[in-house]
């Protein structure tokens, strides 16, 4: 799967409707393998991530869990503390 999509849930704050179109682009750009549409192709491509869009808010708003939420400054900490274990400082 594309490593740009985010898991959404579950978050405090909760995921932003911006946040979840954007994960719903970079998942209808690797379904397509289109970074931008053609104009021939860029209605379709509007339309599939609107209803991504739709199905993930569903989604995120259906789910039920007993975790508290995490807070995403200390989930952005760990993945850069992370990063740096794996590649190396920048």
């Amino acid at each position: 799967m594309c490593r740009n999509i985010r898991t959404l849930y579950n978050f405090e704050p909760p995921a932003s409707q911006d946040e979840i179109r954007a994960s719903a682009l970079q998942f209808v750009r690797k379904l397509s393998g289109f970074n931008t549409p053609s104009k021939a192709n860029e209605a379709a491509f509007e339309r599939a991530v609107d209803q991504v869009s739709e199905a993930a808010t569903i989604l995120i708003d259906s789910l039920f869990t007993v975790m508290p939420p995490k807070n995403r400054e200390a989930e952005r900490a760990k993945a850069a503390a992370l990063s740096v274990k794996r590649f190396g400082p920048r």
